[in-house]
């Protein structure tokens, strides 16, 4: 299958917003009133969907969707746990874990960062430690998936780590929801930060967030923010169904379309093992060409792939990423600040098809440019 036939659109290889169906497109061709029924049951079942994918159910854990980009998610969900005169440890190992001393920074959150290097997985026996040392430190933030590099961090061990010493744990699971298995409460996630159009393949405006009931109860008064406060966005929702402020109507049509989808492709190992399909025709393809990844085998993930940039003077990657787009097809930046990048992601509405193709047109961007690859 490809998404060719669905779609006259730019294939999108980022980290997202991704390549969505035309049908999830087509679910938002309609008005809904924000306090219709329709809606109201809309929110309701995409709530209970979510929880269903995370392995946990009412009355434990909540879902609770909220107006805006993941990051408003994530610095919703850091400013709403964490309490005034409460203390974070953040767990960094890529660009995506900076932003999260970021948030905390400008929520002036007292914070711990505990730092690994770039393509380095984080270390349970070092998160142990560092809590060990220091018992204020009583939440813990990290990125699953760092999609600077593309590297998947060990949540089992960090998780348990964290569960074994009492501490809360809030994982950013943006680029990993959906298509990698995460059960909740087996691994005692205390919240999790996800969005609509990561690999849930619906479209950009909402952040999900997915967490124990009494600890978002708990947390009443705590936010820094008035748009930004769970406990409050959650008590609206639990009340009336309704959210506090306009929400994003046609996001969630859409977002009810794609789950859906995701239903018939069967579910997250589906859709994880298309994804994966999709990473080995990308890494067998590239290598032909002569690209090499930024990380080792072992840790490359089906979400998204740094590619270091040919040596060769000719290759400019503002010249390289504009001919890709003008036949099409959009890849990324790179992220990494030690080593010159870019970024190509396998998640989203492709197939390996269509990696085939993306291939095929950056073998004849190379030959325009003159690049050659060792």
């Amino acid at each position: 299958m490809s998404s060719t036939t669905q779609s006259l659109d730019k294939l999108l290889f980022t980290p997202g917003p991704l390549s969505t169906s035309a049908s999830t497109k087509q679910a938002m061709l309609r008005d809904l009133g924000s306090r219709d029924l329709e809606f109201l049951t809309l929110v309701r079942d995409i709530r209970t969907r979510l929880l269903r994918l995370a392995d946990v159910a009412e009355p434990a854990y909540a879902a609770i969707p909220l107006q805006g980009s993941g990051t408003y998610a994530v610095e919703a969900a850091i400013g709403t746990v964490v309490p005034r005169g409460g203390k974070l440890l953040i767990l960094t190992n890529g660009a995506y874990g900076e932003r999260l001393v970021k948030i905390a920074s400008v929520l002036e959150i007292a914070h711990t960062r505990l730092d690994f290097p770039e393509g380095e997985p984080i270390d349970a026996d070092q998160v142990g430690a560092a809590l060990d040392a220091d018992a204020a430190l009583a939440y813990v933030v990290l990125v699953h998936c760092e999609t600077s590099t593309g590297l998947i961090n060990p949540i089992a061990a960090i998780a348990d780590a964290v569960r074994t010493r009492g501490r809360c744990l809030l994982v950013d699971a943006m680029s990993s929801f959906g298509a990698l298995p995460i059960s909740v409460e087996t691994l005692g996630i205390d919240v999790l930060i996800t969005s609509a159009n990561k690999c849930l393949q619906g479209v950009p405006g909402c952040g999900l967030i997915i967490a124990r009931r009494a600890r978002i109860e708990a947390c009443a008064g705590h936010s820094r923010s008035l748009s930004l406060d769970l406990h409050t966005q959650l008590r609206g929702l639990d009340q009336d169904g309704q959210f506090r402020f306009t929400p994003p109507t046609h996001v969630l049509l859409a977002l009810a379309q794609a789950l859906d989808e995701l239903d018939r492709e069967g579910g997250i190992s589906g859709r994880g093992a298309r994804y994966v399909q999709n990473q080995r025709e990308l890494l067998a393809e590239m290598r032909r060409l002569g690209f090499r990844t930024f990380l080792p085998d072992a840790r490359l993930s089906p979400i998204i792939t740094s590619f270091l940039m040919p040596a060769d003077p000719k290759f400019d990657f503002t010249g390289f990423y504009q001919q890709l787009s003008e036949r099409g097809f959009v890849i990324y930046p790179g992220k990494v600040s030690r080593a010159d990048c870019f970024r190509i992601g396998t998640i989203g509405h492709v197939f390996p098809s269509d990696i085939s193709r993306l291939c095929a047109a950056i073998a004849e961007v190379l030959r325009d440019m003159g690049v050659a690859l060792s």
